[in-house]
């Protein structure tokens, strides 16, 4: 029997994507789990996987398309099997054999000039600087085109969009191409400062953000707690576990405030929940999603039970998605279905903070640096480790009362961090 294909939802409140590109094409064999098509949503780049095995026998969407959630995209047969594309057709375009409208160009200089065939990038000389288009480049990549002395202008891209990724860096470090940064006792050439105002239209991951932001701050009514947290045993027995671990398994802070969180919802049901109108729902698993930050804002990677996994699987598993959501390959499991969030912005040696819940999560802990402090302790003056976390709750759901017992629960586990290992 004929399988379709349709546009997936990949987030709560997603109502249409872009089609990318088709990863596979139309007439090739598709086994079960592997990458059908790349959409944008207005969070990321998403690798839409199949969940069956069959050959593509035909498609329905074009490639820069928009789609509403749900359409009519495709359709997997078995090999040799009948199928009516005909009909199917007439199902994906709602009774009309119209094609799907595509994405309009762009409105920059570069438009007018579209009809141009466009250099390719198989050894050719890179378009001049000042003739590209917006720069789109990972983090990574730009850091790395930053400690490399490497003007990313001159490196065409072969990610979405023409975004600029790990791999091209590397690629064009080992070129003949690759300009070095000035050496030491080079002349000093002074940086001329524009001062006209510039204004820089937002991506649609920032205008989600946007959206959603002010959604919660005006819909949800928030508070806020603040507890501070002994952190020394945590830096301790991380810094044992490393040992054993080595080199390609080691854990981050991070990685035990994820699993004491999840093990304190266990406790507090009604903090892993979300407000539905007229009733809250307790939901049954225990989904950590992580701030990430990407080019163009924010992204949530979700750690599904997180309270039954081990350390070492939190660790895996959030430094593979944050690796796919810079550089912008995300899957579309590792953004949806968050419970409950964390913001961690401990790295930049942020000392607290309050954070926006994340609808239609009920709470979000924002999480600072642990770091060395002097401490009382039985009267005596000594130095210690400390973390301060402030957990925003949604008053609709919960209240000051619970959400301290969580934060008490979350304290104590990563004070007697032991229990994170049973």
């Amino acid at each position: 029997m004929p399988e379709p294909i349709t546009m997936p939802k990949l987030g709560f409140d997603m109502a249409e994507g872009k089609l990318i590109r088709w990863v596979k094409k139309q007439g090739e064999t598709v086994k079960k789990g592997e990458v059908l098509a790349e959409v944008e949503t207005d969070k990321a780049t998403v690798e839409v996987e199949s969940f069956f095995n069959g050959i593509l026998t035909a498609t329905f969407a074009e490639e820069g398309s928009f789609q509403q959630v749900g359409t009519l995209i495709g359709v997997i047969a078995a090999p040799g099997e009948s199928v009516d594309v005909e009909a199917f057709r007439q199902q994906a375009m709602g009774g009309t054999a119209a094609k799907p409208v595509s994405l309009p160009a762009p409105s920059t200089p570069q438009a007018a000039s579209a009809s141009a065939p466009t250099p390719k990038s198989n050894g050719q000389p890179p378009v001049a600087i000042g003739q590209q288009p917006m720069l789109r480049i990972s983090p990574i990549a730009r850091r790395m085109a930053d400690e490399l002395g490497i003007d990313p202008r001159l490196i065409r891209g072969t990610g979405p969009e023409g975004r600029i990724t790990k791999k091209d860096i590397e690629a064009y470090e080992k070129s003949p191409k690759a300009v070095s940064a000035p050496a030491p006792g080079a002349p000093f050439t002074p940086v001329t400062v524009s001062r006209e105002d510039t204004t820089v239209p937002l991506t649609k991951l920032r205008s989600a953000i946007a959206r959603r932001m002010v959604e919660s701050k005006t819909t949800v009514p928030h508070f806020y707690i603040t507890h501070e947290i002994d952190m020394g045993p945590v830096v301790e027995l991380r810094k044992q576990l490393n040992a054993m671990l080595g080199e390609s398994g080691k854990l981050s802070v991070n990685d035990f405030i994820v699993k004491a969180a999840a093990l304190a919802l266990r406790q507090f049901p009604n903090i892993n929940a979300s407000f539905n109108g007229n009733s809250v729902v307790r939901h049954g698993h225990i989904n950590v999603g992580n701030a990430v930050s990407v080019e163009a804002g924010l992204l949530t990677v979700v750690v599904t039970d997180a309270d039954a996994k081990s350390l070492p699987q939190i660790s895996s598993e959030v430094n593979a998605m944050a690796a796919r959501a810079r550089d912008g390959k995300v899957k579309s499991e590792d953004v949806v279905g968050s419970t409950f969030t964390i913001s961690n912005l401990g790295m930049y040696d942020v000392d607290s903070f309050v954070a926006i819940i994340n609808p239609p999560d009920a709470a979000i802990l924002a999480v600072g640096s642990a770091r060395e402090a002097p401490v009382v302790k039985d009267g005596v003056l000594a130095v210690g480790w400390r973390m301060k976390a402030t957990i925003s709750a949604d008053h609709r759901v919960t209240d000051g009362a619970e959400a301290a017992q969580f934060m008490q629960a979350f304290k104590k586990t990563l004070e007697e961090p032991l229990r994170l290992m049973l």
